[in-house]
């Protein structure tokens, strides 16, 4: 079993996270691989494969072309640096072309500190769609919290981990 931890993220936040989750799995002796949208749409999952997918939440909910396209130009302005895989597709679209085979999987997102009714959560779409492509979630989706200010909420890294090996556990 091959654990994938497959990630968009644009400033870095949800990359941060995924890598945090993805030791969590290899501490508790899953060995897992994370890959950002574009190396996972390379790679694409194999049969058995089980599935962590995170991404930014925009606009309440996945990322749309034009919401990342609109984030990395305002990346100059706020003095963000852009991560590498924004330049991949978003999960919304890796989601799209993925296969109807199923497994297992679950999702997580990050998302701006403040009531999910307010702020929206990606993790939800996703799940959502991995339901739809006939994956069974093995666990509920998560939401990892970051500033107004775009920067991690401090601990949340170490409970991404915590989460990882909660979910080694689950498998």
């Amino acid at each position: 079993m091959t654990v994938l931890v497959v990630y968009e993220s644009v400033y870095g936040n949800t990359h941060r996270i995924a890598e945090a989750i993805g030791r969590g799995l290899a501490e508790a002796g899953v060995p897992a691989q994370v890959r950002s949208t574009a190396e996972a749409e390379r790679h694409p999952p194999a049969a058995g494969d089980v599935l962590v997918v995170g991404a930014p939440t925009h606009g309440h909910g996945l990322s749309r072309e034009n919401s990342r396209e609109q984030a990395v130009r305002d990346a100059s302005r706020h003095d963000l640096e852009v991560d590498d895989a924004a330049a991949g597709p978003g999960v919304r679209e890796w989601l799209a072309a993925l296969g109807a085979e199923g497994g297992r999987a679950t999702a997580f997102d990050t998302r701006v500190k403040g009531p999910a009714m307010l702020t929206g959560r990606a993790s939800q779409k996703i799940a959502r769609a991995l339901e739809e492509h006939h994956y069974e979630l093995v666990a509920q989706p998560e939401s990892f919290l970051v500033t107004m200010g775009n920067d991690l909420v401090p601990g949340e890294e170490d409970r991404a981990r915590r989460w990882g090996r909660d979910l080694a556990a689950a498998l």
